[in-house]
């Protein structure tokens, strides 16, 4: 039996309803505790023998608060079982949906000098009926630039689920 600490960094809550994925296949004989970053800066991570943690893009950048997060912590994430995903919609592109090809995950682990034990990146959600007249312009600008959907009345899931479930079960089996 392990004791996993998992924590979100979520903009619009499709990374937390990614972690709950994982937290459901992990849970089989395992204690598994799900957090949000900020519940997350409370707890003792030397409590945990595994930390998997999600993040989420928002405008080509990570939210200044898991960097803050990930710098306080990178000595304790370096010496646990530990891994990382993010999820961002550039991710939808096959060029770009491997931790080795996605320039977020590069970028973000050049910075911060933590090194995960697994990492992946999940393709995230547009849901343009959700968002406010401002970002709701500005993603579709993106969407334009990047060649991705562009009805603002409509939701796009790219989440390969089966993707999430075998970084889970890597992860669960080999770490």
């Amino acid at each position: 039996m392990s004791n996993y600490l998992i924590i979100y960094s979520t903009t619009d809550g499709h990374t937390k309803i990614i972690c709950e994925r994982i937290k459901n296949l992990l849970s089989d004989g395992n204690l598994v505790e799900l957090l949000s970053l900020e519940n997350a800066k409370k707890v003792d991570l030397s409590n945990f023998e595994k930390i998997i943690i999600g993040a989420s893009i928002r405008y080509g950048k990570y939210s200044k608060e898991f960097y803050k997060f990930i710098n306080l912590n990178k000595n304790i994430l370096n010496e646990k079982k530990s891994a990382f995903f993010s999820v961002n919609v550039v991710a939808r592109k096959l060029e770009k949906n491997t931790a080795e090809t996605n320039p977020y995950i590069n970028k973000f682990l050049k910075i911060s000098k933590w090194k995960p034990n697994k990492i992946s990146v999940f393709a995230g959600k547009v849901d343009y009926p959700s968002y406010n007249f401002f970002e709701k312009y500005i993603i579709k600008f993106i969407m334009v630039i990047t060649k991705g959907p562009t009805d603002t009345s409509k939701s796009y899931e790219f989440t390969d689920w089966s993707k999430v479930d075998v970084f889970s079960e890597e992860f669960k089996n080999n770490y």
